[in-house]
C-alpha cells in the first residue's frame, strides 16, 4: 500500500473517531437537556449504533494503518511520540469501553421510563453524568494523539533505550 494511501485512511480513521464521538456527546447531551425519556430513548438508540458503527471501525483500523503508516515511512514503533500515542489510544479504549456499556445502559431506562410513562430514575442521572465525566479524559486524549502525530515532536522516555 502507498505512503499516500495509508496517511488517508490513517487521518479519516482520526477523523471518523473525533467527528462521531464529538457528534455522539452532543446530541446526547442536547438529548438529556430534554429531559424527556422518549427523546432520550431515540438519541441512545442512534448514538449506541453509531458507536458500535463508526467507533469501533476506526478504533480497529487506527492502529493497523498506524503500524503500516509507521513502517512505510521508515518510523521505530518505540519513538517517543509513537509510544506516547499508543499509550493514549489505550487509555482512550481504556475509557470508552466503559462509555459504550453506559450508553446502554441509559438508553435501557429511557426506553423502559418511556414505556412505562414514567419519569427517569435516578439510575438514569448517575449513569449520565458518569458518562460524561469518562468523555472529557477521553477527548482531551484524541486531541493529544491528534497533536502528536501532527507534530511528531521528539520525546525521551527513559525507560525506552
Amino acid at each position: 500500500m502507498t505512503h499516500l494511501v495509508l496517511k488517508y485512511l490513517h487521518v479519516l480513521g482520526a477523523v471518523v473517531l473525533i467527528g462521531t464521538g464529538t457528534g455522539i456527546a452532543f446530541f446526547l447531551v442536547a438529548a438529556h437537556t430534554t429531559g424527556k425519556a422518549s427523546r432520550i430513548a431515540g438519541v441512545a438508540r442512534i448514538v449506541v449504533t453509531a458507536d458500535f458503527l463508526f467507533t469501533a471501525t476506526a478504533v480497529i483500523a487506527q492502529p493497523v494503518t498506524g503500524v503500516l503508516l509507521a513502517r512505510e515511512m521508515g518510523y521505530h514503533l518505540l519513538e517517543g511520540w509513537i509510544v506516547l500515542s499508543i499509550v493514549l489510544y489505550v487509555v482512550i479504549g481504556l475509557l470508552w469501553l466503559p462509555v459504550v456499556v453506559l450508553q446502554m445502559g441509559i438508553r435501557d431506562i429511557a426506553e423502559a421510563a418511556e414505556a412505562a410513562g414514567a419519569p427517569l430514575p435516578s439510575r438514569y442521572y448517575w449513569l449520565f453524568w458518569s458518562w460524561f465525566v469518562f468523555g472529557f479524559p477521553a477527548f482531551g486524549a484524541i486531541l493529544a494523539i491528534l497533536w502528536l502525530m501532527i507534530a511528531r515532536p521528539s520525546v525521551e522516555l527513559p525507560w525506552i533505550g
